[in-house]
């Protein structure tokens, strides 16, 4: 296995990345395995890539706000959503498997969520969007830049749309507002007052 560190500074808004190529699946299952009892440590797989991501504080504070709001919205709108959090995901066949950061799925469980939102701090690292294609994932939002992208699998591959296919009504322009208070609980209470008025 050939690595490449992409290593930055140790701050709350930076992460750490190490990049391995030529990586066989049966490795990628192993270290996955190994690895598991690692709290936070994600793992992304693509055809014989494997990146070893270990997430910022600010990443993770951005994606439980992100996850808080979204259920709220949910509970508010008597939405049926079930939250998979960061389980892993992934097809041998298909050469690809991931953690999302946060991840659910509408009415009934399925083989792998409707929705996967990544939190992107940094540039760099393994293309997500193949990993998802591959995977099957309908839909995938990206917090960037403190705002959210939203793409959806179609035939030829995932096209940017203006607002989430399943969360038509979701305002994301309004949800991100929320999403950098410094305290999460007031931030979903405002949240839920502006969806209260509507």
């Amino acid at each position: 296995m050939i690595s490449n560190l992409v290593q930055q500074p140790d701050n709350s808004t930076e992460e750490q990345r190490l990049i391995l190529n030529n990586v066989s699946w049966e490795q990628y299952e192993t270290l996955r395995a190994t690895l598991d009892d690692i709290p936070g440590l994600r793992m992304t797989y693509l055809e014989g890539t494997l990146e070893i991501m270990s997430p910022s504080l600010q990443h993770e504070l951005d994606k439980k706000a992100i996850a808080r709001l979204i259920e709220i919205y949910a509970l508010e709108t008597d939405i049926d959503l079930t939250g998979y959090g960061s389980t892993t995901f992934r097809k041998q066949i298909k050469a690809r498997g991931l953690e999302p950061d946060e991840c659910y799925c509408f009415g009934q469980l399925k083989e792998v969520p409707d929705i996967a939102i990544e939190v992107i701090l940094s540039s760099g690292g393994i293309d997500k969007l193949s990993v998802y294609k591959g995977l099957g994932i309908p839909e995938v939002w990206f917090w960037q830049n403190n705002k959210f992208t939203v793409y959806r699998l179609r035939q030829q591959g995932y096209e940017l749309i203006n607002c989430s296919e399943f969360l038509p009504k979701l305002d994301l322009s309004v949800l991100a507002q929320y999403v950098k208070s410094p305290s999460q609980t007031q931030a979903v209470k405002a949240y839920r007052d502006t969806l209260r008025q509507k």
